[in-house]
């Protein structure tokens, strides 16, 4: 993004020195070059500082908020379980940034303790992050942010989880050490303040919603208070404060699939926010919002017609086993019996008669699981989530 004037404060660095751990294995050269000290931003504080946006910015952001609100409304009235389908899609996509990519089908498995994908019980993970930051989102705090991380890497990395980080830490560049990182985030010592400095920006109330979430989101990845999980974390807050601002009040919608589209955009903003852009991540974040509205219609679509085919095809009560049976599909479409059961709080037998009664009706066929462990899949909604996936990436190099 092209500035006339800087309005927003550039990141400084600060010369550390690094300790060698004494297990390093590489070359003698490597190895003298860890003797050295080594360079690592110091974020400037922007609790108070002054949000002077492009007129042209500004006013794409204002565009893009309204479409967030009008699809909230709209998707908030479809069929019930689609604010649970978005927040799905939703992880999903946050968790591809991270390369960590699952398909819909294993996805749905790892929601039932039956995923074969390492890569899809991270994305479950991050889908109980989600639900965190829009549970925590009326108090943005350090208990509700440590709260998020928690869940997306309590059961994973537990030794990562319950505080700030206590490392140094550092982006791209190899494991040994930060000396040719692509960015050095802060020294450990400086992240409290720093987070208690963000928590005073995400309360104000004189940025527009979607620039602020922007706006914060840079700043959170700029600090980097986790060892791991950054990302998706801060991708959380974004969501929690689209919340908290009134934008979204029913769905999360999909903006990590709007930035999906685009990574390398998106990762380009970062760098120029850190540079004294404040732009660049606003416009970043604007796109995203419209890809985010515009695939999510077509998904919205996608699923309204399917369980409205499903329905027209079946003869039984809309108060029936084998209706919620219907509904159940369209967040969860891999299922087992018991889950059925389960879920719809019925017997056993009333699950798999309804379980039967899809599969005549063509809405499940059996995917594999044993004798004693059948499952069946609702192959139109898998293709409907893997055809929103494959939008989300489309145009990646």
């Amino acid at each position: 993004m092209h500035m006339d004037m800087q309005y927003w404060p550039a990141i400084g660095y600060e010369t550390r020195p690094w300790q060698r751990s004494g297990d390093e294995i590489t070359s003698r050269r490597q190895l003298r070059r860890l003797t050295n000290e080594y360079q690592a931003a110091v974020p400037p504080l922007i609790g108070q500082t002054d949000v002077v946006l492009e007129p042209e910015v500004l006013a794409a952001s204002d565009e893009a908020s309204a479409e967030l609100a009008r699809f909230d409304a709209e998707a908030g009235i479809l069929v019930a379980p689609f604010a649970s389908i978005l927040l799905r899609t939703e992880s999903a996509s946050s968790s591809e940034i991270e390369n960590l990519t699952a398909g819909s089908k294993q996805i749905a498995l790892a929601s039932i303790g039956a995923a074969r994908s390492e890569n899809a019980v991270l994305v479950v993970a991050n889908v109980r992050a989600m639900d965190a930051a829009l549970r925590l989102s009326m108090q943005l705090d350090e208990s509700a942010v440590i709260g998020m991380h928690d869940a997306l890497l309590a059961a994973s990395a537990p030794s990562m989880v319950g505080q700030w980080r206590q490392e140094q830490v550092w982006i791209g560049g190899g494991a040994i050490s930060p000396h040719t990182a692509q960015f050095v985030p802060p020294h450990h010592d400086r992240v409290p303040e720093l987070m208690d400095d963000l928590f005073g920006f995400i309360d104000r109330t004189d940025v527009p919603v979607l620039a602020q979430a922007a706006i914060a989101h840079a700043q959170f990845e700029t600090i980097h208070p986790f060892p791991d999980g950054n990302g998706r974390t801060g991708r959380a807050l974004i969501h929690s404060m689209l919340r908290r601002g009134g934008l979204t009040r029913n769905l999360t919608v999909p903006v990590s699939a709007g930035l999906l589209h685009e990574p390398e955009a998106y990762f380009e903003a970062l760098t120029d926010y850190r540079d004294g852009d404040v732009d660049a991540i606003v416009h970043a974040m604007t796109n995203a919002a419209f890809a985010a509205v515009s695939n999510g219609r077509r998904l919205a679509d996608d699923i309204t017609a399917t369980r409205a085919r499903w329905a027209s095809g079946i003869r039984a009560r809309t108060d029936s086993s084998v209706h919620r049976l219907l509904d159940l599909l369209l967040a969860q479409p891999v299922v087992s019996t018991a889950i059925v059961a389960e879920r719809l709080g019925v017997s056993t037998v009333t699950a798999g008669s309804a379980i039967d009664r899809l599969v005549e009706a063509g809405v499940l066929t059996q995917t594999g699981g044993g004798r004693r462990y059948r499952l069946w899949q609702a192959s139109e909604i898998i293709s409907a989530l893997d055809g929103f996936a494959e939008r989300a990436r489309r145009g990646r190099v």
